[in-house]
């Protein structure tokens, strides 16, 4: 793949229609990126992953936990975390909508 074009609204439809609260959209050896979408006071049950991990929440309010650091996310917030820390989102206050990209691709 050498390009990629998209809307969120794309994206996102996808990932609805998919049924599941993430929804990947692109994957290449060095990275894959896709979008998370968590309803208000939802659960989230990640668990760690291989890869190191950067998330971009695009809308909602929740709180954020990963290693030893507890922080409040809203729109705009960047969060990073390495692989195989332990991290989730929790207090889920309104529906939370992130870009997610993984280095390497997500295995």
């Amino acid at each position: 793949m050498k390009t990629f074009f998209a809307t969120l609204t794309e994206v996102d439809g996808q990932r609805t229609r998919s049924g599941k609260t993430y929804g990947e959209f692109l994957r290449v050896p060095s990275m894959s990126a896709g979008l998370y979408v968590l309803a208000a006071g939802a659960e989230d049950t990640q668990r760690p992953h291989h890869e190191d991990e950067m998330y971009f929440v695009v809308r909602g309010r929740a709180r954020f936990r990963a290693g030893g650091e507890d922080r409040e996310v809203s729109a705009g917030s960047v969060l990073f975390v390495a692989a195989e820390v332990e991290h989730r989102f929790y207090g889920i206050q309104e529906e939370l909508t992130a870009l997610v990209f993984f280095a390497p691709a997500e295995s």
